[in-house]
C-alpha cells in the first residue's frame, strides 16, 4: 500500500509539475504547477518515511478545494474533475499501510489530518449535486391563445402527417390529444419492423438515419439512408412497397442520409397536367398522388404513392438528373439530404454542397419544378440572384454560379402569401471568404423569402455577415401566428446555430423580438481575409456565455490541465473569433446550438421547444504545402482541401486527450420559450453518458445530440436525438422527463404522431444512429401507443 500510493502521488505529481509549467507559459493559472510541487514534495516524503508529508497533502487538499469553489463554484461536475483523484489518493493515504514505519507514528497517528480533509472534500462536492450549471428553472405559460390557429393546410386530416414537419409550416405540431402528461407513461411499442438498409464498410463516415416518416390515409412513407422510399401499413408496419433508386456509392459524399419524402394529393387537372391521359392512353404511366424522392446520386424521383413505382410522366421516366446545368459536377459533391417543398403544383428543390471540399464546385440553386411534368418553372442562384427565368437543361452554355450558397435543409411555405422560405447556408470554402460576389454575401447564411411563382427575392435576413465559421442556416423556418400587442401577426421562427431564435414579421422579415448588432473579433493572418466589424444577435437567445479557462473540463485534475493548455494555445476572443492559422476556438461551434432538428412550435399557445447543444470546435487554416501526403476530404470534421484554395481547413471537437469535452458540462439541454415575450421559461440539461462512458452508468450529465422534437396538443413534447440511445417524452409546461425508454439505436430523427385505423394516437421514431457523433448503427422504425 506503500508503494502503491507513492506511485500514485509521483503519477499525479510529475505530470501537474511538467505541464503546470507549460501552462504557465501560456499565461494560465499558476496553481497547476504549484500543486504538482507539492505533490511531489509529498511523495518524496512519503517516500522517506517522513512525518510531515500527510499532514502537507492534507494541507494541500484544502487548498485544491477553496481554489476549487473560487474558480468553479458549488457545483458537482466542475468539481468531481478538479478532486476526484485527489480524494481517492488522500483516502489511500490515510490507511496505516500507506503510512507505516513513518517516524514518530503511532496506529493512526498523522493519518487523521489527510483523512479529515479528503472527507470534508468529498463532503463539499457532494453538496454540489442538486446544483447545475447553466440551468434555468421556471414553467412555460400553457394557456391556449389562438384555440383555432393555422396549422399549415386546412384539407388536412387531423390524425395525418403529409410533410417534413407535418405540413408546409414546419411546426412538428400535432393537434392530437390522446397522450397526455397522466398517461405517456403508458406508452409501449406497438409495432417495430427493419428496413434493412444498414451502414456498412464502404459507408462515408456520417452515414445516418434521419428520416421523418409521412402518414397519409392509411400508409406511412419514409426514406432510407441509401435513398431507399418505402411505404409501411400504418397499422402494423407491414412493407406495402420499397422503392430502390440505386443511387450507388461515392467515396466523395459528405452525408449519406435521407431526412425525408414529400407528398403531392391529386387535384384537378390544369393546364400543365392536361395532357396526362393522352399519355395514359399511349401506354405512358401516370400517377394521382405522388411521393418525391431526393436520392443522393443527385436525382429527384417522382414515385405513384399507391404502388411506388416511376411516374413516367415526370421528367425523364419519373426523374429530373439534378446535376443540368451546373458548373462542376464532381462525384458526390451535390445531392438533397433534405426533402423538397411542396407548394401547390410545384416541387421546389435545394441542395446541399460539400463544405471545404473544392473552390470550384457544383452551384447552391433552387429549383422549382411542375409536379406532374417535371417541366423546369424558376431557378433561384444565390449567386445569380436576380436572374430567376429558367434555363434550358439541354444547353450547355446556361451555367450556374459556381459554388453559390446553398440551402440543405429543410424549407417551409405560406400559399397565402405566396412565399417559399429558404434557410440558407455558405459558400464554399466556409473558412475562406476572399471568393464570394456581391450576392453570395448578401444571402449567405441567412433566411430568405422567395416568390412561389417566379423565384424572385422578396425578402432576406441575414444571420451572420461575412461568415467565416460554417453557420450555415441549418433549420426549417417554422410559420405560425403570433398574438402581440400590435395584433395578431403572421411570424416567422428561426432558430441558428448560434443559439440566436430569430422571431420575424413573415411577411417582410422584419423582427418582432429585437435584432442588434454587436462588435466582433477582428484580424485575420492570411492575405486577402477579411472580417465582418459586427454580427446580428437576437434579443431571444439561447447563446452560451463566453468561455473561460476556468471552464475547461476533462475525466481528471490531469485532463483538465490539458485542455486549459488547448484552450491557451487557441485563438479565442469569444464568439465569432476569425479562423486563423494558430487554430481558432469556435464556440458556439459549427455543429450548433440548434441544427437541422429546427424546434417546435405550439401554435395554440405559441410557445416552442427544442433542444440548444453545446460543443465548441476547433478551426485551423493549414498552408497547402503542409499537407502533402495526408489524407483530405473525409467528411466535414477531419482535413479539408478546399482545392484551388491556398489553404485547406481542419475541424474538429475540442476535445481532451482521452477524448471527452474540454468545457464543463453540461452539452445537452432542452428549453422552452414563450414566442410573444421572447422569454426563456425553462433550460435543463438532457441525455445520460450510458452510451457513451465504459461502465453503462445512465447519469444525467446532459450530453450533445443531433434531431428534432415534437410537441402535441395535449401539452407532451417528444425528443430521441441525444447521443445516448433513449427515447424520452416530457411535460412541456414544465421541462420534467414523463417517459423515458431505450430504443435499439440511435434515434437521430425526429419523431411524428398519427391515427391508426382505429383511431389510436401513434408515435413514431427511427433509430439508425448518426455516424459522425458515433451512436449505435441500425434500421429501426419504431411506433408507440397507450396500452389498452
Amino acid at each position: 500500500m506503500h508503494a502503491l500510493t507513492i506511485l500514485l502521488l509521483a503519477l499525479l505529481g510529475l505530470p501537474l509539475t511538467i505541464g503546470g509549467g507549460w501552462l504557465l507559459s501560456l499565461g494560465g493559472s499558476p496553481f497547476y504547477l504549484f500543486s504538482g510541487l507539492v505533490v511531489l514534495a509529498v511523495a518524496v516524503g512519503m517516500l522517506a518515511r517522513k512525518r510531515w508529508a500527510t499532514p502537507l497533502y492534507a494541507v494541500w487538499l484544502l487548498v485544491l478545494l477553496a481554489w476549487s469553489l473560487w474558480e468553479a463554484g458549488l457545483y458537482w461536475w466542475p468539481l468531481a474533475t478538479r478532486l476526484g483523484l485527489p480524494v481517492i489518493i488522500g483516502v489511500l493515504m490515510a490507511v496505516p499501510a500507506a503510512r507505516r514505519g513513518a517516524t514518530g507514528e503511532g496506529r493512526f497517528g498523522a493519518g487523521w489530518p489527510v483523512l479529515a480533509a479528503s472527507l470534508l472534500t468529498a463532503v463539499v462536492a457532494l453538496v454540489g449535486i442538486p446544483r447545475h450549471l447553466h440551468e434555468i428553472e421556471g414553467t412555460l405559460p400553457m394557456d391556449v391563445v389562438n384555440a383555432d390557429p393555422k396549422l399549415g393546410d386546412g384539407a388536412l386530416a387531423e390524425g395525418d402527417w403529409n410533410a417534413y414537419g407535418r405540413t408546409g409550416h414546419g411546426q412538428r405540431f400535432s393537434p392530437l390529444k390522446q397522450i397526455t402528461p397522466d398517461n405517456v407513461a403508458n406508452l409501449d411499442v406497438a409495432w417495430q419492423i427493419q428496413t434493412g438498409d444498414v451502414r456498412g464498410p464502404q459507408d462515408v463516415t456520417e452515414t445516418t438515419y434521419q428520416a421523418t416518416p409521412l402518414k397519409i390515409n392509411d400508409t406511412l412513407y419514409l426514406c432510407t439512408p441509401h435513398s431507399l422510399a418505402i411505404a409501411l401499413d400504418a397499422d402494423t408496419g407491414k412493407e406495402r412497397w420499397r422503392f430502390d433508386p440505386k443511387a450507388g456509392m461515392e467515396s466523395q459524399r459528405q452525408h449519406q442520409t435521407c431526412r425525408g419524402v414529400s407528398f403531392h394529393a391529386s387535384t384537378a387537372l390544369t393546364a400543365t397536367a392536361a395532357a396526362a391521359p393522352a399519355q395514359a392512353a399511349a401506354g405512358t404511366a401516370t400517377c394521382s398522388n405522388r411521393i418525391f424522392l431526393p436520392s443522393s446520386d443527385a436525382k429527384l424521383h417522382a414515385l405513384d404513392a399507391a404502388t411506388g413505382k416511376p411516374c413516367a410522366d415526370f421528367g425523364s421516366n419519373g426523374a429530373i438528373d439534378l446535376t443540368h446545368n451546373m458548373p462542376f459536377k464532381q462525384g458526390g459533391y451535390y445531392y438533397a439530404t433534405s426533402p423538397p417543398l411542396v407548394a401547390g403544383d410545384t416541387v421546389i428543390i435545394a441542395g446541399a454542397v460539400n463544405d471545404n471540399y473544392a473552390v470550384n464546385s457544383p452551384s447552391g440553386v433552387i429549383r422549382a419544378y411542375d409536379v406532374r411534368s417535371g417541366k423546369l418553372l424558376w431557378n433561384w442562384d444565390s449567386g445569380n440572384a436576380a436572374k430567376t427565368a429558367p434555363f434550358d437543361p439541354n444547353d450547355p452554355s446556361q451555367v450556374y454560379t459556381a459554388s453559390s450558397p446553398n440551402s440543405w435543409s429543410v424549407a417551409s411555405a405560406d400559399l397565402e402569401l405566396g412565399l417559399a422560405y429558404f434557410p440558407m447556408g455558405n459558400r464554399t470554402p466556409d473558412q475562406l471568404g476572399m471568393f464570394r460576389n456581391a450576392d453570395e454575401e448578401k444571402y449567405a447564411t441567412s433566411v430568405v423569402a422567395l416568390d412561389l411563382a417566379t423565384g424572385q427575392v422578396r425578402w432576406v435576413r441575414q444571420f451572420v455577415h461575412h461568415d467565416l465559421w460554417d453557420m450555415d442556416s441549418p433549420a426549417q423556418p417554422v410559420l405560425l401566428d403570433l398574438d402581440l400587442a400590435k395584433g395578431r401577426t403572421p411570424a416567422l421562427v428561426v432558430p441558428t446555430k448560434q443559439g440566436d431564435v430569430y422571431v420575424l414579421d413573415r411577411r417582410d422579415g422584419t423582427p418582432l423580438q429585437q435584432v442588434s448588432e454587436r462588435a466582433a473579433p477582428q484580424g485575420t493572418d492570411i492575405p486577402g481575409q477579411t472580417v465582418a466589424a459586427t454580427q446580428p444577435v437576437s434579443a431571444l437567445s439561447f447563446e452560451p456565455p463566453a468561455l473561460r479557462e476556468s471552464d475547461m473540463w476533462g475525466a481528471s485534475l490531469i485532463d483538465q490541465m490539458m485542455c486549459r493548455i488547448a484552450f491557451k494555445k487557441l485563438r479565442y476572443e469569444g464568439r465569432y473569433t476569425p479562423p486563423s492559422l494558430q487554430g481558432s476556438l469556435i464556440y458556439p461551434g459549427n455543429f450548433g446550438v440548434f441544427n437541422w432538428g429546427s424546434v417546435a412550435v405550439d401554435p395554440q399557445r405559441q410557445v416552442m421547444f427544442g433542444m440548444p447543444t453545446y460543443l465548441a470546435f476547433v478551426s485551423t487554416l493549414v498552408p497547402k504545402a503542409e499537407i502533402a501526403g495526408q489524407q483530405t476530404n473525409t467528411g466535414e470534421q477531419g482535413l479539408n482541401e478546399n482545392a484551388g484554395a491556398d489553404y485547406a481547413v481542419a475541424m474538429h471537437p475540442f476535445l481532451s486527450p482521452i477524448g471527452v469535452p474540454c468545457q464543463v458540462p453540461p452539452w445537452g439541454t432542452v428549453a422552452a420559450a414563450d414566442l410573444r415575450t421572447g422569454k426563456i421559461a425553462y433550460q435543463y440539461r438532457n441525455g445520460t453518458i450510458r452510451d457513451l462512458s465504459p461502465v453503462p452508468l445512465p447519469i444525467r450529465v446532459g450530453v450533445p445530440g443531433i434531431g428534432g422534437p415534437l410537441l402535441t396538443a395535449s401539452g407532451v413534447a417528444f425528443l430521441g436525438a441525444a447521443v445516448d440511445n433513449n427515447f424520452r417524452a416530457y411535460d412541456v409546461a414544465s421541462g420534467k422527463i414523463l417517459w423515458d425508454v431505450r430504443i435499439p439505436a440511435g434515434g437521430q430523427a425526429t419523431p411524428m404522431s398519427y391515427l391508426n385505423s382505429q383511431g389510436e394516437q401513434m408515435v413514431v421514431l427511427v433509430a439508425g444512429g448518426h455516424g459522425s457523433i458515433g451512436t449505435k448503427a441500425g434500421d429501426y422504425v419504431v411506433a408507440y401507443k397507450l396500452k389498452k
